[in-house]
């Protein structure tokens, strides 16, 4: 007599389904983000000028590191770059939300106002702020004029460039950080502001008490993805300052580019992406680690 295969039980039959509407998000995800991620671990290795085959060259290129100025120099820019444009951007966007959470009028049409710079695309605003921060031609070193006062060469000037650039993209992403604090606001529970007021404690009380520690979610979000995006900012630089001067707004990721497009040093720019990508892997986990014993997710 044949034995029959037993029908697959509910819970397999939920799994298969899962892993098929899954599928097409996962293969994406390999395809895409997987795959690049490994085909430039193993370029690193090797010496190729997008021409000719490549050459395996071990760790050379990671030796190499060690002496070249202009990498160090970009991997120095990319953190003085993170130094002015995090804290900034980061206590901008509380104030911001803060703000905009009290009952004024007309705030919702204020958070669409703050939040239509990062709607634009980065390279037209680089366009933009270019002819604003022109040295000879520049709104801002003429509208300085009508005043006596002789503005400084914002862009070609090694002391201007890195701040000027910072304050582009401050005032591009802060609106869109401060959506998330907002969303973090709104989730603190009014009742603990009632008891505070009941309480008798001050606003400065009430803010570094409850609101700070309860916002812990949404700035561990928001550092996070702020800190990644510092760290690969591309776009304005190129429009803006191109790395000058004398490469001074060169950044890492400005740097990769210049290597393997420029240069045709795809092996050395793809060491130069590990690093990279290593560095923000670490400040990703540090930042994790810190806030994990110091954040509350459930407001109940």
């Amino acid at each position: 007599m044949p034995v029959t295969a037993p029908a697959p039980s509910r819970r397999t039959r939920a799994t298969a389904e899962a892993y098929t509407m899954l599928a097409p998000s996962i293969i994406g995800f390999a395809v895409f983000l997987i795959a690049p991620i490994v085909i430039v671990a193993v370029l690193s290795f090797y010496d190729w000028n997008l021409l000719s085959d490549p050459e395996f060259i071990g760790l050379a290129n990671y030796r190499e590191l060690a002496g070249d100025e202009r990498a160090l120099q970009s991997i120095g820019n990319t953190f003085n770059y993170v130094l002015l444009n995090i804290p900034a951007q980061t206590v901008l966007a509380l104030l911001l939300a803060l703000a905009l959470n009290a009952k004024i009028k007309a705030r919702n049409t204020f958070r669409v106002l703050y939040v239509l710079p990062w709607m634009a695309m980065p390279v037209a605003l680089g366009v933009i702020w270019r002819w604003v921060f022109d040295p000879q031609y520049g709104a801002l070193n003429r509208f300085l004029a009508l005043f006596g006062v002789d503005g400084a060469a914002w862009l070609t000037d090694s002391a201007w460039a890195m701040p000027v650039i910072a304050s582009v993209n401050v005032w591009q992403y802060t609106g869109y950080t401060m959506l998330f604090f907002l969303a973090g606001l709104q989730a603190i529970p009014a009742q603990l502001y009632e008891a505070a007021d009941v309480d008798g404690a001050s606003p400065l009380y009430r803010f570094f008490k409850i609101t700070l520690p309860l916002l812990r979610p949404a700035m561990l979000f928001v550092l996070i993805t702020s800190v990644i995006g510092s760290f690969q900012v591309f776009d304005t630089i190129h429009v803006m300052t191109a790395g000058g001067p004398a490469g001074s707004t060169a950044t890492l990721n400005y740097q990769i580019y210049l290597e393997s497009f420029t240069q045709r040093n795809a092996g050395y720019a793809s060491m130069l992406a590990v690093v990279l990508f290593a560095v923000i892997a670490l400040i990703t986990l540090a930042q994790a680690a810190f806030f994990r014993k110091r954040t509350t997710y459930d407001f109940s």
